[in-house]
This record gives structure tokens, sequence and C-alpha cells, in this order.
């Protein structure tokens, strides 16, 4: 099972990933974390590195067809780690996977002409590229103002040595990724959103850790019920 977690930046899916992926060993499953962009261990991954520090000009200068093919190039060469990690484990737990493509780059269009650029990573991803696709689509949904007083806190990344990059410090940016990932969630079956905000409070790590855990656990219990009855 490939279970993705998702949101725009800020919004915890390092820290929530990671959180999961060592707690489904106490439940029994073996478990497995890979994160993208591999910026450190891809040829891609560095090219993003520079993308979002502005060496190809700013996030409006470059065509969301061309970003939107750097990510899903960091995937395919990531292809095989991942086929491997699938293979010899219960449960392999991506931090931000191909929803992220879909949703960052989609921010940059708007109506039909978004869900068109969605459809077309999609393609590219899936189908040339033949990824497989989540299971499960964890989406950590938070307002963008939040989001950047989260950011600010963020300890040294290895791609950037600015305190925000490209997405990061544009807030208009943020709420235009949130309201795509919201979009996505709405018509993709396999999505559940996990609200961060209780009213004006930022629910806990361990608040939201535990309704992350819940979700995991419905989503293996139905696949292993699926499984059993397919082989009856």
């Amino acid at each position: 099972m490939l279970i993705a977690i998702e949101g725009i930046d800020g919004s915890g899916k390092g820290t929530q990933a990671r959180r999961l992926h060592e707690w489904l060993p106490t439940q029994g499953h073996s478990a497995s974390l890979i994160s993208f962009p591999r910026y450190s261990d891809t040829h891609f991954g560095a090219t993003i590195g520079r993308f979002l520090n502005g060496e190809f000009g700013q996030l409006d200068q470059v065509d969301p067809h061309l970003a939107a093919t750097l990510y899903a190039a960091d995937r395919f060469e990531s292809k095989s780690v991942l086929v491997d990690q699938l293979a010899s484990h219960d449960v392999v737990v991506a931090d931000r996977y191909v929803p992220s493509n879909m949703a960052h780059q989609g921010a940059k269009r708007l109506g039909k002409e978004r869900q068109k650029l969605q459809d077309w990573i999609s393609k590219v991803e899936y189908d040339v590229f033949q990824l497989p696709r989540a299971d499960l689509v964890i989406h950590l949904d938070l307002p963008a103002e939040t989001a950047q007083e989260l950011i600010a806190k963020k300890s040294k990344r290895d791609y950037t040595d600015k305190a925000a990059d490209l997405q990061e410090a544009d807030r208009d940016y943020l709420d235009s990724v949130r309201q795509s990932y919201l979009e996505l969630a709405s018509r993709e079956e396999a999505w559940r959103t996990v609200t961060l905000l209780d009213g004006d409070r930022l629910r806990s790590i361990e608040e939201i850790g535990e309704e992350i855990a819940g979700l995991a656990t419905q989503a293996i219990t139905a696949a292993r019920s699926n499984s059993d009855s397919q082989g009856e």
C-alpha cells in the first residue's frame, strides 16, 4: 500500500509522514518512507532546487507544464526505489507525491484550464512514466496565512539558504495551491482531508497524527478485506 501525505507548504507533511512511518511498525506493519522532491538524490531533484531558488525565473515566468515535468521526472528517476520499497514493505509512506504536482502547478491556472493541466500532469506521471497510484492520499488542510507562520519556524533545508523558497514566500500562490488541493480532494475517491485548525486553534501534532493513524488503519483494513474476498 502507498499512502501519500499532502498539503500546502508549512502544513506539516514531513512531520506527519515521519510519525506515520514510525507508528506503523507498532501495529505490526513493515513500513518505508520516501520524500519528494529528492533534492540531494536525483539529477532532477537538484534541478528542482535550482527552480525553487529562482534560477529559472519567478513562478509566473516558468510555464507550469515545464515545471510539472521537472517534478514528474524526479519521481521517474526514483521509480525503481519506490517499486523496491513497495515490494519489500506492507506500507510505503510518501511525503508528497503526484498530487503535489497537480495541486501546485494547477494553482497557476483557473477553472477548466486548471483541471485540464491537472489531467495532463496525471497522464505524464501515471500513463507515460507509469508510476504507481497512491492507495490513500491524506490531505492536510491549512490556510496560507497560518502556513507561512509555520514556514518561518522551519529549520534549514538542503536545497536553499533562504528562509522561504519562491513558493513559500508567495501567500497568494499558497492560497491558490490550497484551493487547488481542495478541488482535487472533492473529486478524488482515494483522498481524505484532515483539517488542521479547530476554529482559530491550530491542532496539536499528536491530535493530527491520531486522525491520520485512524485513516491509515481504515485503508489497510479495507485493502486486506478486498484481498481476502478476491482470494476466496
